[in-house]
């Protein structure tokens, strides 16, 4: 038996509990993993609390990333031994100290990744790699604002889009947070609960305003992240940590100056195994070359996922987070 944190019943942190599991073994093309390290995301509230539904119902086992070591590898898996150091993203499962998972998701750890942060920046970093690098490509001279700077995914785009040339400016929601993105590549901060983020844009780029703007607040910053944009810029929503952005009629993209508006996620950008391993190289070679730091700063026992949850929600936490099994 393994241990894992499951949700039996939608709803806030108590939801989770920490189960006995039976894992089994590998079929061809799996591998059974011991987790190491795993990593914790807005996104995994979603699937808790309901407002994102799990594919395959209740009970789930939130968590969609995590490093650790293959301890058996099904038929077929030629590439992976006992032994491995691995890393993954996936949508749901990575709470728990052992799974079996399909060997196609799984990719190798290189030296000078530890893996606590190959836990931390997997879902977060290729997040980051997809959003810069595909969905709106930052090239040099570019502006960009970048909502919620002292979370997970903003520490590290606003360390990799500095890398790539762009003027960098962050919204955080207290005076360490804004410190802390500083920290991480941000050339501009700005303290949304202190000032209206929109004027102080306007202000930074002498009226230019931003070529994209990436939110994953959603309901509270919309839709001030449009007043922020050039005429032809292009609004990335991709996450509503303060609830949903609400219906909106399609003429205000053009009333705002011909705007484009687009809700990525990123297993539709990595849905392919050409594609999951690119995303993985480029982030694992910014870090492994130092133009991207991956710090952690929060570590809980996987037993005390509850904790992790609600101190996560209540803007506690900072960074990267990991759970340890």
């Amino acid at each position: 038996m393994s241990k894992a944190i499951r949700v039996h019943s939608h709803g806030g942190p108590e939801a989770l509990s920490f189960d006995d599991v039976e894992v089994g073994h590998p079929q061809a093309g799996q591998v059974l993993v011991r987790h190491t390290a795993i990593g914790l995301n807005f996104l995994d509230t979603y699937f808790r609390s309901g407002l994102y539904p799990a594919p395959a119902g209740l009970p789930l086992i939130p968590g969609g990333e995590a490093a650790g070591v293959v301890v058996e590898t099904g038929e077929g898996v030629d590439w992976l031994k006992k032994g491995d150091r691995i890393a993954y993203t996936t949508p749901l499962g990575a709470y728990c100290e052992e799974r079996i998972i399909p060997a196609e998701r799984l990719v190798k750890i290189p030296e000078g990744v530890s893996d606590e942060q190959a836990a931390a920046m997997m879902l977060k970093g290729m997040t980051a790699e997809y959003l810069l690098r595909r969905t709106f490509p930052v090239k040099p001279g570019d502006t960009i604002l970048y909502h919620a700077a002292a979370g997970g995914v903003g520490l590290i785009l606003g360390q990799w889009a500095k890398h790539l040339g762009a003027t960098t400016i962050g919204t955080a929601g207290s005076a360490d947070k804004v410190e802390l993105a500083r920290a991480h590549g941000f050339d501009h901060v700005i303290n949304y609960r202190e000032k209206d983020f929109v004027a102080e844009v306007r202000e930074l780029t002498g009226g230019r305003l931003c070529d994209v703007v990436y939110d994953s607040v959603g309901k509270d910053t919309f839709p001030g992240s449009l007043e922020c944009l050039r005429p032809r810029g292009m609004f990335v929503s991709f996450g509503q940590s303060s609830g949903p952005i609400p219906p909106f009629n399609m003429a205000l993209l053009s009333q705002k100056g011909s705007l484009f508006a687009t809700r990525p996620t990123l297993f539709n950008y990595i849905s392919t195994r050409q594609e999951l391993e690119a995303s993985a190289k480029a982030l694992f070679g910014v870090v492994a070359d130092g133009n991207v730091a991956i710090r952690i700063n929060q570590r809980y026992a996987l037993k005390d996922a509850a904790q992790a949850h609600a101190d996560l929600e209540a803007r506690r936490t900072t960074g990267t987070t990991v759970l340890i099994p």
